[in-house]
């Protein structure tokens, strides 16, 4: 099976190749013998029912500073040219981010979007997560102050995050006698219109947030990020660790309870963070982390990925 595909990402010059799940899969796709094409968000154009993408034919390599290499500029029918497209494009989850997924479904599935874009549009890493509040730690989502407070009042240490936010970024770590809640929410409410989630903190944080990679819906690997002294987020770009680890019973239940639905719905390629034995978030759009688990594991969690999709074609 030849195929061509195109990845609809972010520049892929300033990409760091020895962790960027992107350029994984691009490796992998072309070790199959099947065409790169590489466009950014913003080429995407619907014209008269017809979508396209201006972009390029691209060679990858494993090669610092020279990790790329793009073909002249051409314009690419999804339609009709491309069999594949990777929506691989970092969050924010915008409107920008929303219209994307709409476009794109002018093709698919007809061109398999990897994850479909109906079901990206409709799991939000933070909101898909509650449709198993069995699984999560005591959890809020709201404007309301009054009701915060009430609900740090029960829980004590709490963490309060943006409902659409990524890489950890506007992540507080906020104790029973902090006085800087309100303000907070003044900042939180004066930027965005969007309710923020407030959770229980959990102390086993400490032991790290783990990131398990599902593949069609079934559990395939992890990773531990440990977050770095003196702070609460354990995303790697901000200081985590990452350790090598494996998955424990309560996980794979948890990978169990989920994992009919994100095959039923598409979402091929899923990462869901794990602290204790407490589902945080899932997910959809961008996940990452498969070349550290592949160091660790000596394993090819992208070929898994690529054994799916062509699975489906």
């Amino acid at each position: 099976m030849t195929l061509s595909v195109a990845i609809q990402m972010d520049p892929i010059a300033p990409i760091d190749i020895n962790a960027d799940s992107s350029f994984a899969l691009g490796l992998e796709a072309q070790r199959r013998g099947h065409s790169l094409y590489h466009y950014l968000p913003n080429a995407l154009t619907y014209d008269r029912g017809r979508i396209s993408a201006r972009g390029h034919a691209m060679a990858l390599r494993r090669e610092k500073g020279a990790h790329y290499e793009f073909a002249e500029p051409l314009t690419l029918d999804l339609k009709s040219d491309i069999d594949v497209i990777l929506m691989r494009q970092d969050p924010p989850f915008d409107m920008a981010y929303i219209t994307a997924t709409h476009i794109l479904e002018h093709v698919h599935p007809e061109t398999l979007v990897v994850n479909d874009p109906f079901h990206v549009r409709n799991a939000p890493e933070k909101l898909l997560v509650t449709l198993f509040p069995e699984l999560m730690p005591e959890t809020m989502i709201t404007h309301d102050l009054a009701e915060i407070k009430a609900f740090r009042k029960e829980m004590g240490d709490i963490i309060v995050k943006p409902l659409f936010g990524n890489g950890g970024a506007g992540v507080f770590h906020l104790r029973p006698d902090d006085s800087n809640l309100a303000s907070l929410m003044e900042m939180f409410l004066a930027s965005s219109r969007e309710p923020v989630m407030v959770q229980r903190y959990m102390p086993e944080v400490r032991k790290g947030d783990k990131r398990i990679i599902l593949v069609d819906g079934k559990a395939v690997g992890a990773i531990n990020r440990v977050p770095a002294e003196g702070e609460a987020r354990s995303n790697m770009h901000v200081g985590g660790r990452p350790d090598k680890t494996d998955i424990t019973p309560a996980e794979h239940k948890i990978c169990e309870a989920i994992g009919p639905l994100l095959k039923e719905r598409g979402l091929i390629f899923v990462g869901i963070d794990v602290i204790g034995d407490k589902l945080t978030e899932i997910n959809v759009t961008s996940p990452t982390g498969i070349q550290e688990i592949d160091r660790y594991n000596g394993s090819n969690l992208a070929g898994l990925i690529w054994d799916a999709i062509e699975s489906r074609l």
